[in-house]
């Protein structure tokens, strides 16, 4: 008997045929046309595969070309386009997806299969990056500073890397490519993005925004496809300068591997394994919230997923019983269904990674399956993605399920005896992006900011919730050492420049020459 409450959209097969498909093209210098090859990737919606949304390009390197081709001749006029002129376009991208934000939200629950209010916050996390990058527009800063000779104007400017390459993923498929499309613009360069595959359309309404807006032709171009084609074109493509991966570890190895052998700028966003610790002070049922939330929201398949519970001895069994509860009370469903609290995981390979790594844990010593493991596939379910929201206790440091990204609906409950030792825990990982700390006491909390070694940390609340103008990434296997998001996206996407002005009238070297005072 499955623990969850399973709550489904009440859909039959005759409903869910009816709904419209339609074939959605490439846009390539400011033209929307189909692949090349002339064959079609199927967009099937996750809580019920009967739903085809879609039929998008199977692109080939031919349609790479093309893109990076398109984006080459208009990287010249963008960039001598005016920073603030390029904000006021990029400003109205935001108005528009203002305008359709209910739409965008519906077509993201569809194909992507995230409940409707957390598909609701990805747009909203899109406007909120549009706004706020398209107002570095006038604010692209670089710096003046007093010269060593005398006569001399020294400063610093920013200037555009060139065309570059996007490639992002399916479980925020407007919010990610919004991150990295937006800022990129703003500093003057063109681009080619490659959605996920198994959510294309998101990005699809992205580019659709930009194009209303007025971005010129070649500026924005969207190739859709396989990552062995347009994946592994785009990385190795001689004409593009940068690119920008988020994704698995394992992709963003070869990526970087790609990007080392043409010496291209690579900024890389990978995988998660994710600790908050709950101390004996802490308020226990806000730290249950907050765990259930970070762990089993976007169906834990976020990079910041609260994968690891690392409890104190003192309230390890009261914590771990109100967690068990709250988690078999998950309404488990289609995400369009307002009642609904988890959906589908994407697709059939998740599902199989994902019990793999429960047929693991429970194989595993001294781990015990508290609740879940379970996919559901009775009734309504038989035809998308489900899997229970899955509780493991008593589990080590050093097993498999809490060393290893899942990114699915699974956490682990780590005991600890002390503050010290749930940091060891929280750092015993390959991974360093998020960290979270439950405590009352503001030394302790302060103490586990500066000795986790990740790139974001909260304090009472969930690893997950990212804000728009605070860098976004992490350390170790997490990244490359590249910040998304906050100011310092702008690093990424442009290219320090050094002016010397000699207005001496003479030769003057620096280093050399003595200065007279």
């Amino acid at each position: 008997m499955a623990q969850a409450k399973k709550v489904l959209a009440k859909k039959s097969r005759s409903t869910a045929t009816k709904k419209q498909s339609q074939t959605y093209p490439n846009y390539i210098g400011g033209r929307w046309a189909p692949g090349s090859r002339g064959e079609w990737i199927e967009n099937r919606n996750p809580a019920d595969t009967r739903d085809l949304i879609g039929r998008f390009p199977q692109s080939t390197e031919a349609d790479v070309d093309a893109a990076v081709a398109a984006a080459t001749k208009a990287f010249d006029g963008w960039r001598q386009t005016p920073a603030p002129r390029r904000a006021e376009i990029l400003f109205r991208v935001g108005e528009i997806l203002i305008r359709d934000k209910e739409k965008y939200t519906r077509d993201m629950t569809r194909e992507m299969g995230k409940v409707l209010k957390e598909a609701g916050g990805d747009v909203q996390e899109a406007i909120d990056c549009t706004y706020y990058a398209a107002g570095e527009g006038r604010r692209l800063h670089g710096f003046t500073t007093p010269a060593e000779m005398p006569n001399k104007f020294a400063m610093c400017v920013r200037q555009p890397v060139g065309p570059c390459g996007l490639i992002t993923p399916w479980n925020f498929p407007m919010a990610i490519p919004s991150w990295k499309l937006i800022p990129a613009l703003v500093c003057g360069n063109t681009i080619v993005i490659k959605p996920a595959e198994d959510t294309p359309l998101s990005t699809y309404n992205l580019i659709k925004a930009c194009e209303e807006a007025g971005v010129p032709p070649g500026v924005v171009n969207l190739v859709t496809g396989y990552g062995e084609t347009v994946g592994a074109r785009i990385t190795s493509h001689p004409s593009l300068r940068l690119i920008s991966f988020t994704g698995s570890t394992e992709t963003g190895r070869t990526v970087a591997y790609a990007c080392a052998e043409r010496n291209a700028i690579c900024s890389l966003e990978m995988g998660g394994k994710n600790a908050i610790i709950i101390m004996e002070d802490a308020d226990v049922d806000n730290a249950v919230e907050g765990a259930v939330w970070g762990a089993f929201g976007t169906s834990g398949q976020r990079c910041t997923a609260s994968s690891r519970l690392i409890v104190h001895k003192k309230v390890y069994k009261k914590f771990s019983q109100k967690l068990i509860e709250r988690a078999k009370a998950l309404r488990v469903g289609n995400g369009a269904e307002p009642k609904v609290e988890v959906g589908p995981v994407i697709n059939e390979d998740a599902v199989e990674k994902i019990m793999r790594y429960i047929d693991i844990g429970q194989n595993e010593d001294r781990a015990t399956l508290a609740c879940g493991g379970n996919r559901l596939t009775k009734g309504d379910y038989a035809h998308g993605y489900f899997i229970e929201p899955t509780v493991f206790t008593d589990v080590s440091p050093d097993m498999r399920i809490a060393q290893e990204e899942i990114f699915g609906p699974v956490t682990s409950v780590i005991p600890a005896k002390s503050l010290d030792e749930a940091i060891e825990i929280a750092n015993g990982v390959r991974y360093g992006l998020s960290a979270a700390i439950y405590t009352q006491d503001v030394n302790r909390a302060f103490h586990a900011m500066n000795e986790t070694y990740t790139g974001i940390f909260y304090i009472n609340s969930a690893t997950i919730g990212a804000e728009v103008h605070l860098p976004f990434g992490g350390t170790k296997a997490t990244g490359n050492g590249h910040r998304e998001a906050g100011t310092q996206v702008l690093d990424i996407f442009s290219e320090w420049k050094s002016i010397y002005v000699d207005y001496s009238g003479k030769l003057q070297r620096a280093q050399i020459d003595d200065v007279k005072i």
